[in-house]
């Protein structure tokens, strides 16, 4: 092997670790956000739940937004 090949292959290693680091980084910050609890509150005033699917409409809605079966009231 000449010197040319092997700058090429650790090159290649390196660039593949730094990779690798930078994705497992990015996955653990992600789980981390996907547990914290929002500072805001849910609100459910103002909706209708669909007795079909439990999908939560606008009062105005006259049809399920997910099933389209028609909403009493």
């Amino acid at each position: 092997m000449d010197q040319t090949t092997l700058l090429g292959l650790i090159a290649a290693a390196a660039i593949g670790i730094v990779a690798t680091m930078y994705i497992l980084r990015r996955q653990r910050r992600d789980a981390a956000a996907a547990t914290r609890q929002s500072p805001y509150a849910v609100s459910t005033e103002g909706l209708k739940r669909c007795p079909n699917c439990g999908f939560g409409n606008l009062v105005v809605d006259t049809t399920c937004g997910s099933c389209r079966k028609p909403l009493p009231g």
